[in-house]
């Protein structure tokens, strides 16, 4: 089953679930806000992803910008990054894909068509 982790305000979730519904695909939603995952599952995830750390945070959310998180990743470490992720669903890329082995942050059309 296919876990979706979104924010039902954003845009982006909206247009993510959509190309899901119109292509039939059965999969699990996930409210981040209410539902983050824990520290363990996004170090899972992580793994999963081959992606830097960095791409699993929401860099253009209010709550980035305010902690002025740019400035402050370069110099945290992951058990730091891992855990102030886990701390609010906010902060989280979205939407985030999660199937079998595969994970995938934001929502590109042909990455996710890749793995549908």
């Amino acid at each position: 089953m296919i876990k979706v982790y979104c924010y039902s305000k954003c845009s982006t979730c909206k247009k993510a679930l959509k190309w899901l519904d119109d292509r039939g695909v059965a999969y699990e939603k996930i409210d981040l806000k209410e539902n983050n995952p824990g520290e363990a599952e996004l170090r899972e995830y992580h793994t999963k992803s081959g992606l830097p750390l960095k791409r699993f945070f929401n860099t253009s959310g209010m709550i980035y910008r305010d902690m002025e998180l740019s400035k402050k990743l370069p110099s945290m470490s992951d058990d730091e990054q891992f855990a102030l992720l886990a701390s609010d669903g906010m902060l989280v890329k979205r939407p985030l894909l999660v199937k079998d082995d595969t994970v995938l942050t934001g929502f590109r059309e042909k990455e996710w068509e890749e793995i549908i």
